[in-house]
């Protein structure tokens, strides 16, 4: 037998104890090129164009493993950056769901008519989006057992602080098939300091979004450092909305937060177990 050189031999040995821990090995994933024409169109609106190099949606949506012919889910879309991805990408061989605010608030209603605008505006190209509805008695954010994929970004601090993000993750577990994803981006809080439940500065430590996540019966996959920023050092006057995109000060230090950037950001890949 012809001798095993040390690093395929060490990497053996790893393979064997992931297959002791029951876990699959690490699968590299390229990013689809039908994904990264989806995000270079045109068609998309040039604001959000100029914020990719800080949410880097190439990289985030691979990292999930979105899939043209998948069911996803996104929860409270916001003006529709992701939106504007999701929707072409998946429009001729998959389903997409968008769970929108309850109507009430003033500041999300005007939100959610600015989000129909540009998806009416672009209905040809975004194929059918199916509107639910996420918030307290509404919970229904897809057919129970049929997504494969479900998506939130910078939202978790909004639900905590409304006291039901228990309830918003109980909804994302009932809506994915065993085996299907949970992707979450959040600002991330600092670790040296206790986290306020309510996480009132839209901060919350990554720690903490993962326990709320495994109270949830999610399990970890992994995570991602795609959006996180050292310069974000999380004790601004008013929170992360003191950053871009937001600007919360006006033109006061507008030019040092700008430099700044947006927030430090944890990028979390959840499983329903198949079990």
């Amino acid at each position: 037998m012809p001798a095993i050189s040390a690093p395929r031999l060490a990497a053996l040995v790893c393979l064997a104890f992931t297959a002791l821990a029951g876990a699959a090995p690490p699968v590299e994933t390229s990013p689809d090129p039908a994904l990264a024409a989806t995000i270079a169109s045109p068609a998309r609106e040039p604001r959000f164009v100029a914020r990719d190099a800080a949410r880097h949606p190439l990289e985030e949506l691979t990292f999930f493993g979105l899939k043209p012919s998948m069911t996803v889910v996104e929860l409270w879309p916001g003006g529709g950056y992701w939106t504007e991805i999701l929707g072409p990408y998946i429009a001729k061989h998959g389903h997409y769901y968008v769970a929108l605010p309850l109507p009430g608030n003033a500041e999300e209603d005007a939100g959610v008519a600015r989000w129909r605008g540009r998806v009416a505006s672009q209905q040809g190209r975004l194929g059918d989006v199916v509107e639910t509805t996420l918030g307290p008695g509404h919970f229904e954010i897809a057919p129970a057992g049929s997504a494969d994929l479900v998506l939130t970004f910078r939202n978790i601090h909004n639900w905590m602080d409304a006291g039901y993000v228990d309830d918003v993750l109980a909804a994302c577990y009932k809506a994915l098939k065993p085996g299907g994803i949970l992707g979450v981006e959040g600002h991330r809080g600092r670790t040296d300091q206790p986290q306020d439940p309510k996480a009132p500065m839209g901060y919350v430590r990554e720690d903490y979004a993962i326990a709320l996540a495994k109270k949830a019966g999610f399990e970890l996959v992994g995570s991602s450092e795609i959006d996180a920023n050292p310069k974000d050092t999380k004790d601004w006057v008013d929170g992360v909305w003191t950053l871009p995109p937001t600007l919360s000060q006006g033109e006061k230090d507008k030019a040092k937060y700008v430099v700044i950037g947006e927030a430090d950001n944890f990028v979390l890949k959840f499983r329903k177990p198949l079990r």
